[in-house]
């Protein structure tokens, strides 16, 4: 009676067989899982690198998803616009045509309505466009650097009679170019060469940041991005420059942890932006 295994022995053993074929079927998952994460400070190109992988290894944005884009991509050409408008005063820039003060009143009063239905309308488009086209405006355009301003601003505002048309349908180029607030930590999972690739965006706002250090578990690779054209930009939470923010990243604790143990290098390859930023 002794060699004889009891019921409860043989499903306890059939127990932990399973629970060995679910570690190694686990263990060669997380094999084949890359996690990358994605740090950086606000607008320096993190959602899109997101949007890029999309498109390259996940079959892109349908129609419906391209129209998804059209709420936010007119009010970043609203949103761009109206900075440009309040940033004249600030600046001292006059307008070059004095009628240009009345459609910048109209255009504060017509973008409320705009913005909620998604649309521009006849109206907004011509106060848009004679704003857009004065040399005080475009003067203003050209000091962005002394205010904050998306880098997508032109490339709208450019293009106002497309993106106003009722039947706007926004292309590849203009959803990459789109920008939005990234609150919270967003994970987006695609496939390349048998192995999942988990890509994970957490927010770049001043507040966000203290968040990040929790994600720092289990990654293969960190990508911090850095937006070089906007190394002197104000930061849209507040009035440090992108360069200062990714300097204050760069910790000298974060360096000696054991989440990141090597430690970050800053390394300036152009001599003419080594000399502006020493000087």
């Amino acid at each position: 009676m002794g060699c004889r295994q009891s019921s409860e022995e043989k499903e306890a053993a059939r127990r932990s067989r399973r629970i060995d074929r679910h570690l190694r079927s686990e263990s060669q998952r997380q094999r084949r899982e890359i996690k990358l994460l994605l740090l950086g400070t606000s607008n320096s190109g993190k959602s899109t690198i997101v949007k890029q992988m999309k498109i390259i290894h996940s079959g892109g944005f349908n129609l419906e998803a391209c129209k998804e884009y059209k709420p936010l991509i007119i009010y970043n050409a609203i949103d761009s616009l109206t900075r440009i408008i309040r940033a004249l005063a600030a600046l001292k820039i006059d307008f070059h045509n004095p009628d240009r003060a009345y459609d910048a009143v109209q255009l504060f009063a017509l973008t409320g309505p705009a913005e909620s239905k998604g649309e521009i309308t006849p109206e907004l488009l011509g106060v848009m466009r004679r704003l857009w086209a004065d040399p005080g405006a475009q003067a203003c355009f050209g000091r962005s650097s002394e205010y904050h301003l998306e880098d997508n601003a032109a490339y709208y505002l450019n293009d106002l009679e497309r993106i106003a048309a009722p039947d706007y349908i926004p292309t590849v180029e203009d959803i990459l170019r789109s920008r939005d607030m990234t609150t919270g930590i967003v994970e987006n999972k695609f496939t390349f060469k048998e192995l999942t690739f988990k890509m994970v965006d957490v927010g770049g706002q001043r507040s966000e940041r203290k968040k990040w250090i929790h994600c720092f578990e289990g990654v293969t690779a960190i990508i911090f991005c850095v937006e070089l054209s906007g190394y002197d930009l104000k930061l849209y939470e507040d009035n440090q420059t992108a360069l200062g923010a990714l300097l204050s990243s760069c910790d000298p604790q974060w360096a000696g942890s054991c989440w990141f143990p090597i430690r970050p290098q800053l390394r300036m390859t152009s001599s003419s932006l080594r000399d502006i930023i020493l000087t």
